[in-house]
């Protein structure tokens, strides 16, 4: 879609963008129910584990200055790569909806003027975004996330120094296991997407150092900011928070802001991905397509709860990346110039399988960490064992 090249603090606003986001909010108010400390290990551990995988796909797209699905293609082949693409193009315009959906919600309870309305408007402004191109934002996204950042901190003191309150919800309605799983879950979303990024950047490598550890902290933080609302404030409901703190216009362009810079990254990430299916498409007009059906899902369909799509997620990509980053970082094994691989295909679809069997299984690093430990040692006997028989 672009070429020029982003430097590292670019990529470190993109990420920032990514990370300050009402739906990362949302999730941390589901971690009340383990009180503050545990809750707070959880989100840490979560990321820790998110974070290295997300790290590890982005090196991978900066150093071959490839997009997200054609480093997929070096593992699965040219078909087996578009099969993610597809599969991928669908999550982000889900999210995109997503996205738009709780934006338009919490916008709605600072100020109501018709959820449809909001959603209107929040998915314009991510298309006025896919439009201008995010080599061009330049000042804007400077600008938005500075005001961004100040905002959170505002937000961040009225929850934790403006309120009182106590625990919500009993210790046991969620275990620690299925929280760093929840956890894990977002930077995990985000898997398929990093590449897209980190291909661009003057200096990939540390691009992808800079992104990882700007998202991490970021999303954390964003956890922590619902958690503590739910715990301390004791509602999940953030723009309740914000309008009973009085901060009115303010809260609105945190919403707004923070659900744009988000949501714009899903909708510009299916254009790029629907470029690996055929040269012929012109991924920015996807991206604007995604926006559009973003704004019409969001009005017509709930979506309250998305943690079983974000499991779906986990399950579908987690053992995608495992197979990759093994083949690219241990065996050294490409596939790039074949059609399928049926050895990665059948490898994933064991991992994909094992993921939705360990989430059965109540394991206190989740279920992703020994999902992709698993699938990498699969991959690496499997690579073996074909090679051997070629030679």
């Amino acid at each position: 879609m672009e070429n020029k090249r982003t430097s590292v603090f670019e990529n470190g606003l993109i990420w920032f963008g990514a990370g300050v986001s009402i739906a990362e909010m949302l999730t941390g108010t589901y971690f009340a129910p383990l009180g503050f400390k545990n809750g707070i290990l959880a989100i840490l551990l979560g990321h820790l584990i998110g974070g290295c995988m997300f790290l590890l796909a982005g090196l991978i797209g900066g150093l071959t200055r490839k997009s997200s699905m054609e480093t997929v293609k070096l593992s699965f082949g040219e078909h087996g790569g578009q099969i993610f693409a597809v599969l991928n193009i669908i999550q982000l315009v889900a999210w995109t909806a997503i996205m738009i959906y709780d934006g338009a919600n919490s916008a709605e309870g600072a100020l109501a003027a018709g959820r449809w309305i909001w959603c209107a408007v929040i998915g314009g402004l991510i298309i006025v975004w896919t439009l201008v191109g995010i080599t061009n934002l330049g000042k804007i996204n400077t600008v938005a996330m500075a005001a961004l950042f100040v905002l959170t901190l505002v937000l961040c003191k009225v929850i934790f120094f403006g309120n009182s309150g106590s625990a919500v919800g009993s210790a046991d309605s969620m275990s620690f296991g299925a929280a760093v799983e929840l956890a894990v879950s977002m930077p995990l979303s985000w898997l398929p997407v990093i590449s897209d990024y980190t291909r661009e950047a003057e200096k990939p490598v540390q691009a992808t150092w800079v992104s990882t550890i700007v998202y991490s902290v970021i999303s954390t933080w964003m956890f922590v900011i619902g958690m503590g609302a739910a715990i301390y404030a004791g509602t999940d409901d953030i723009a309740s928070i914000m309008v009973k703190a009085g901060l009115g216009v303010v809260g609105l362009i945190i919403i707004v802001l923070s659900t744009v810079t988000t949501a714009f990254l899903d909708a510009w990430s299916a254009g790029i991905s629907s470029e690996s299916l055929s040269s012929k498409i012109s991924g920015k007009w996807v991206a604007v397509a995604a926006g559009a059906i973003g704004i019409a899902a969001s009005i017509l369909f709930p979506m309250d709860d998305i943690t079983g799509f974000l499991y779906l997620i986990g399950s579908v990509f987690a053992p995608m990346t495992a197979v990759m980053i093994t083949d690219y970082f241990i065996v050294h094994y490409s596939a790039e110039d074949k059609s399928a691989d049926w050895v990665g295909l059948i490898v994933w679809l064991i991992g994909f399988v094992l993921y939705r069997l360990l989430m059965k299984v109540d394991i206190p690093v989740g279920n992703t960490l020994p999902d992709m430990a698993i699938t990498m040692l699969i991959t690496l006997a499997a690579r073996k064992i074909f090679s051997a028989k070629r030679s």
